[in-house]
């Protein structure tokens, strides 16, 4: 081998020892999807997040993301920020799904979504199912860094002196509340029953009762008067 070909054939090892160390060097591979916050903080409140998901595909465009909420937030509690022009956002059992018409092969799907509240955690990962016009779908839902298709993670800074979750019950929530009283707790007699308001229409019962004795007796007096006169004549 004469000192050309030994040079060539150091420069080639070289090139191929530099290009190990660089593969090494990468570690786990990187997720291909983005999500970043800039108040990533626990228990932080309205706290919009963007995600970027980097399309893989030469020949479509992604359509539809999927994503399945980490513990600690509910869909309820996400609401749509912005994204792609035309695409929707839908609440799912787990999660939430954002899709539209797909975009240009090649382009990125670019959205964001604003919580409610964060958790009390370090970091929040979010498995995402992305669809591309062909049917083509990436799952990157690996909750391992070393994992070929992780799920997109967002650090956490530490929670803010006092800050507590939505819904805990206030220092003041133990001391005794005067009752508020109810429909149950008013007299009954403030306010007339039924029958006695159909008395107070007319005349009472017993004042009814009196009248009719009085008629009978009257009645029965007269009858007597007349029998008697009529004996009378008759004699």
């Amino acid at each position: 081998m004469n000192h050309k070909h030994r040079i060539a054939h150091r420069l080639t090892l070289l090139t191929a020892a530099t290009g190990t160390a660089v593969l090494l060097a990468a570690g786990p591979a990187a997720a291909h999807v983005e999500v970043e916050s800039a108040n990533a903080q626990a228990l932080a409140q309205n706290v919009e997040i963007a995600f970027d998901a980097e399309s893989e595909s030469d020949t479509a465009g992604i359509s539809e993301i999927r994503v399945v909420l980490p513990e600690g937030i509910a869909p309820a509690d996400v609401s749509y920020g912005e994204g792609p022009k035309g695409w929707e956002f839908t609440v799912n059992d787990d999660g939430w799904t954002v899709k539209g018409a797909a975009l240009k092969a090649g382009v990125n799907a670019e959205y964001s979504v604003v919580v409610k509240q964060l958790p009390d955690a370090k970091e929040l990962a979010f498995k995402m199912l992305q669809t591309y016009g062909d049917g083509r779908t990436d799952r990157w839902i690996g909750l391992d860094e070393s994992d070929e298709n992780p799920a997109p993670v967002l650090k956490l800074k530490a929670a803010a002196a006092g800050a507590t979750p939505i819904g805990s019950p206030s220092p003041s929530a133990s001391e005794p509340v005067t009752p508020t009283p109810t429909a149950t707790a008013t007299p009954s007699a403030s306010k007339p029953s039924v029958s006695d308001e159909k008395e107070e229409d007319g005349l009472s019962a017993g004042v009814w009762v009196a009248i009719v004795a009085g008629v009978l007796v009257v009645a029965g007096a007269v009858t007597i008067l007349v029998r008697r006169r009529g004996d009378v004549t008759g004699e």
